[in-house]
């Protein structure tokens, strides 16, 4: 799924209204039509909205929402923000069929015009939606302070007002001045702003719309970044063939574990079988071996130092190698990862501490083979590439970084962004807060190591593995609670995330 600009997105209403031959207020009232069916299926009647129109088309789909409401008898009033410019055409028109309803309309003049909000109002924010681009100041400032201090449950249509789409609201203004939704019922695609964490305050719980633009300029229009659904993932899987053997899904290898650190070996290397990787070798430190004999009888094991692994060399027989989880912060793996980057040009899967010993080593980074795959959390990325301002800032720093020294970066989060070395950034869709839980990391490089063996391309292992390891963590967690999740419920359910992709 491709998301848009807001330029975009104002450019696909146009292409639509001229394709169909229809009038942009009629596709603000199927934007109306799609709020007013969910509403009625969430609250009852005895609910009163309170529905807050700017003058622009986000206010003509208020007053749009109100005629309907009204129509089965939903208590709505409407409040309109006094200023001495006309609405948009299509507010103007909505406004004209809204005054021949009961729908009580007022103008708000000041602060004591303000309406009193009770427990069984609902607040409909219906005042800039997509097209703002300056902090909001004067009088609108505060009618959003008074909803936020005083309305139970709000609803924003597109987007809370007072938050930007493309860019980051937080850093521009210090006393920023934005809805605080509850819900926020929006149009079509997914939109930048509602993939970071910054804006988690105030967009509540986001419901998607079809409103159905035109398919032909979401398929013709390129855009920077897109959102990994189950169309993309069917494009990108690959079924297992009927005459095949292990040397047709690549022999990987992982460097992993250390003294009082196997946990994160064992889990990587059983994510790495489990994702279809045809036969795997983890090296590991004697202190390991046994442990990994055991819990991994499936895997087979090379080692290399007593304690933690030592200064190994001998890759030159894998298709893939992984390296990074629980192998511990050691003066000697500096030299783990020169010969490692000096002697395997294939794509690597860098990960924890790998990741921890590369920043702390800045000189290595242009040694990084090409196509690369790092997987760092926040944290693991700032001590690699600096500090950011916002979210949007970091997001900027990624695309930039895998596109000068041509990697992908795998940056862990709610809605995981893969940053790409020709500049594009893909955010995953599948995942949940049960997942934050220690190993789950280390899973999820067992898996890309294990896809990349398999021959699927760089970005391909990057696009499947990410939403796999999201899939299987909401199977678990469906079954045992997102608090209850451990990593190795992730891998265990990496089965039925396979068995799920297949059927859609």
């Amino acid at each position: 799924m491709k998301i848009f600009s807001v330029e975009q997105i104002q450019n696909w209403d146009a292409f639509t209204i001229n394709k169909e031959g229809i009038l942009s207020i009629n596709l603000m009232e199927r934007a109306a039509v799609a709020c007013f069916d969910w509403i009625v299926q969430s609250f009852d009647e005895s609910y009163c909205f309170k529905i807050f129109c700017g003058k622009g088309n986000n206010g003509g789909d208020g007053l749009a929402l109100a005629r309907l409401l009204n129509s089965i008898k939903y208590q709505v009033s409407v409040f309109i923000p006094h200023n001495n410019k006309p609405g948009s055409p299509d507010f103007e028109e909505n406004l004209k069929k809204l005054k021949k309803t009961s729908v009580h309309i007022s103008v708000l003049q000041n602060e004591n015009s303000f309406p009193s909000i009770s427990e069984k109002d609902i607040i409909i924010d219906a005042l800039f939606g997509t097209g703002l681009n300056k902090p909001v100041k004067g009088f609108y400032k505060e009618i959003i302070g008074y909803i936020n201090a005083n309305s139970n449950d709000t609803i924003a249509i597109d987007v809370p007002s007072g938050l930007y789409v493309d860019k980051s609201t937080i850093t521009e203004n210090e006393d920023v001045s934005i809805i605080k939704a509850d819900y926020t019922l929006t149009f079509q695609n997914q939109k930048l702003a509602f993939l970071v964490a910054e804006n988690e305050p105030y967009t509540g719980k986001v419901v998607f719309f079809d409103i159905e633009l035109s398919k032909d300029y979401e398929a013709s229009t390129p855009t920077p970044f897109e959102y990994i659904d189950d169309s993309m993932i069917k494009g990108i899987y690959q079924p297992r063939k009927n005459f095949v053997n292990k040397g047709n899904y690549g022999y990987a290898s992982l460097l992993c574990g250390s003294y009082g650190m196997m946990g994160a070996a064992v889990l990587s290397s059983l994510a790495c079988l489990r994702s279809g990787a045809g036969k795997l070798t983890s090296v590991v430190c004697e202190a390991g071996y046994g442990i990994m004999q055991t819990a991994v009888p499936e895997a087979m094991c090379m080692v290399s130092g007593e304690k933690h692994i030592g200064n190994f060399d001998d890759f030159q027989h894998f298709d893939v190698v992984g390296i990074g989880p629980g192998i511990g912060k050691f003066k000697s793996h500096v030299k783990l990862l020169e010969n490692l980057f000096k002697s395997f040009k294939r794509p690597i899967v860098i990960d924890a501490d790998a990741l921890n010993i590369l920043s702390e080593n800045e000189e290595l980074y242009s040694s990084i083979p090409v196509d690369t795959i790092i997987t760092p959390h926040p944290k693991e990325f700032e001590r690699l590439f600096g500090k950011s301002t916002s979210d949007f800032d970091t997001i900027d720093k990624a695309i930039e970084t895998a596109k000068e020294f041509r990697i992908y970066i795998v940056l862990k989060g709610h809605h995981t962004l893969i940053a790409t070395p020709d500049g594009k950034g893909y955010f995953n869709s599948t995942g949940n807060p049960g997942m934050a839980t220690a190993g789950a990391g280390d899973v999820l490089t067992g898996i890309i190591t294990g896809l990349l063996a398999q021959k699927y391309s760089p970005l391909q292992s990057c696009l499947l593995g990410v939403y796999l390891h999201g899939l299987a963590g909401d199977i678990a967690a469906e079954g045992l609670s997102q608090e209850a999740l451990i990593a190795k419920d992730i891998v265990e359910n990496l089965g039925n995330a396979f068995k799920e992709i297949q059927e859609t």
